[in-house]
């Protein structure tokens, strides 16, 4: 395997150090309504001036004062920092909150080691996002920006998730309502699957067109929502500009972009945000890859992504910064710092780098009116390195301090709260009656919405759940599906345990899962997911309702012997599921009633 880069080994020192601190026993720095004086620092305010001399006073969580000759007041805690370089905490517009690493906690740590501050999350369903908002309140965390889904059927982005996590649509008249759907979780911001285009390897699925784009932006705006996309392709960066999208948030990678696409953006306001560290062919950390078709089609692409962020940031366009960090080799907190290497490899100044993780940054979400600058008034967040990034743009891997809301949550004399320790929340009792199918509104009696589950890819199995009447006052869940075209189709039910799936559930103190169905022939089987895995059980279902009961003991794990979780627990379940089968492009039917622990 390839060595890992000397800046990568720094940052995986640091979340190290940030881990080793939180075990231990000191109190956590100066909390939000102390005051603390940052002296001796160079300043790198985000405003456009150049680095200076200053000292920085926070109060409540705000800068309460800034320049070279503040008086500090009395009491207020100093932080001596003479040969360290002060910034604006930095900005990811683009992550998703799975990959490296891969649970909640840890990937906050990971972030606020490396200075960064505020992100953007495009990877959670709607009905996660309050449970997510709540345990990420209990973390050392940067802020992170709830982010709707937003897609055509069929389309980049609907190939691996239900229409509880993208909303789905064709028309601008359906991107309007499914807009109004998704405001009743509070979004913060929203994200556009508007092109398709699979990196030139493989077929483009569905993409979203210009009009109904429009209808999108137009409908968040009314919201006061900004609207980011997956956009790749110059054509289509084009469109997303004509349709007033907030932030093109990957690379124009299959072509060299014009001076037409350049004046589209500025005309319309549009931000770009490369992305670049995600399609770095040859990641920091990774085996060499092999010198074949792949490899030279992907330095092509990064070398169109290479020359337009150049060609953008020349020209005027606002440059922000966002990674895609959760994907493949695009380590959370790591991939922002390189993102910024990246830039300056493109021909960026390490300024203008350093701007585009900051001030441009802030600007393109909306939110530079409270922070993303170190100015009189704005929200605290800071990053302290012991550098100078802005002459050398490596030093940005040096983190010595980060402080969100004004309280220091890495560095020196810190000790994380004990739940950036854990990898889940603690697991609540869970009660007995799971789902009885009364509720028309989608709603299990744990109060948790109910989730198709079919096959992931392209070819996906269609499926309708709805409510039909078993008796007068008695209703049943029938599930309706024409199997896809794939080796292997699936129609599911999920019922999650807590609001989505997010606090695990303890089951312990029953002895199984039961249920009455019925159904037409196909295979059937009972599932229990769990945080490491899944445990399943075969059913049986006929034309007849019958109850079924299915002990603990009688299900098995479905990954390999000896994974995490391969032992039954009972203690950390998120949904229980029932499952349907038969062959390709064959309907299938069947219903469930009545499901409960026992």
């Amino acid at each position: 395997m390839r060595p890992l880069t000397s800046a990568y080994r720094q940052t995986t020192a640091q979340l190290a150090l940030a881990l080793a601190l939180a075990a231990a026993p000191h109190a956590m720095a100066a909390p939000a309504s102390g005051t603390i004086a940052i002296v001796g620092a160079t300043v790198f305010d985000g405003t456009g001036a150049p680095p200076h001399a200053a000292t920085v006073v926070i109060a409540d969580g705000r800068i309460a004062d800034v320049g070279p000759d503040v008086k500090i007041p009395k009491g207020a805690k100093l932080i001596q920092a003479k040969g360290e370089a002060l910034l604006p905490g930095f900005f990811d517009v683009h992550t998703h909150w799975v990959g490296q690493p891969a649970t909640t906690p840890q990937i906050a740590t990971a972030y606020i080691s490396a200075g960064v501050t505020t992100t953007n999350d495009f990877n959670a369903a709607p009905e996660s996002w309050a449970p997510r908002r709540a345990w990420i309140s209990t973390l050392a965390s940067p802020h992170v920006n709830m982010t709707a889904r937003m897609g055509m059927p069929g389309g980049h982005g609907a190939d691996w998730a239900d229409e509880n996590t993208i909303k789905m649509f064709g028309t601008a008249q359906g991107a309007r309502m499914a807009m109004d759907e998704v405001m009743a979780y509070q979004p913060d911001m929203v994200k556009g699957f508007h092109d398709g285009w699979r990196y030139g390897s493989g077929a483009d699925n569905n993409t979203i067109d210009e009009t109904t784009l429009a209808g999108l932006v137009s409908e968040a705006h009314k919201f006061h929502k900004k609207v980011l996309t997956h956009t790749v392709t110059v054509v289509r960066g084009e469109e997303a500009a004509r349709a007033g999208v907030d932030v093109v948030a990957h690379s124009l990678q299959d072509a060299e972009i014009t001076q037409k696409t350049i004046d589209l953006f500025k005309a319309h306001g549009t931000a770009y945000a490369p992305t670049l560290a995600v399609y770095e062919p040859q990641k920091p950390g990774q085996p060499p890859r092999r010198d074949d078709t792949g490899l030279r089609s992907s330095i092509a692409r990064f070398d169109h992504a290479l020359h337009n962020v150049k060609r953008m940031q020349d020209a005027g366009v606002l440059v922000a910064l966002g990674t895609d960090a959760g994907m493949p080799g695009t380590p959370h907190g790591f991939a922002t710092l390189h993102e910024m290497e990246l830039m300056v490899r493109a021909g960026l100044t390490p300024t203008e780098a350093l701007m585009a993780g900051t001030a441009n940054s802030a600007k393109a979400i909306g939110l530079i009116e409270d922070r993303g600058t170190i100015e009189k008034g704005k929200r605290a967040d800071l990053v302290l390195i012991k550098g100078t990034p802005w002459t050398t743009i490596a030093d940005v891997h040096k983190t010595d301090r980060t402080f969100v809301d004004g309280r220091q949550v890495f560095g020196p004399g810190v000790a994380l709260p004990a739940a950036n320790l854990a990898t889940s929340l603690a697991p609540v009792k869970i009660a007995a009656k799971i789902d009885d199918f009364e509720a028309a509104n989608g709603r299990t009696l744990l109060d948790t919405l109910r989730v198709n589950d079919v096959e992931r890819g392209r070819e996906r199995t269609t499926q309708v759940m709805t409510l039909i009447d078993r008796a007068p006052g008695n209703h049943a869940l029938n599930v309706a599906a024409k199997m896809s075209y794939t080796d292997d189709p699936q129609s599911g039910v999920i019922l999650p345990l807590t609001r989505g799936s997010i606090q695990p559930g303890d089951i312990t103190a029953y002895h199984g899962v039961r249920f009455e169905i019925r159904g037409g022939a196909g295979a059937y089987k009972l599932v229990l997911n769990s945080l490491e895995g899944s445990w399943a059980a075969p059913v049986k279902a006929g034309a007849e309702w019958q109850k079924i009961e299915v002990p603990f003991s009688a299900l098995s794990f479905t990954g390999k012997a000896n994974a995490p979780g391969s032992t039954w627990s009972g203690k950390d379940l998120t949904s229980v599921e029932v499952t349907g089968s038969t062959k390709p492009d064959e309907t299938l039917w069947w219903q469930i009633d009545n499901v409960e622990f026992y």
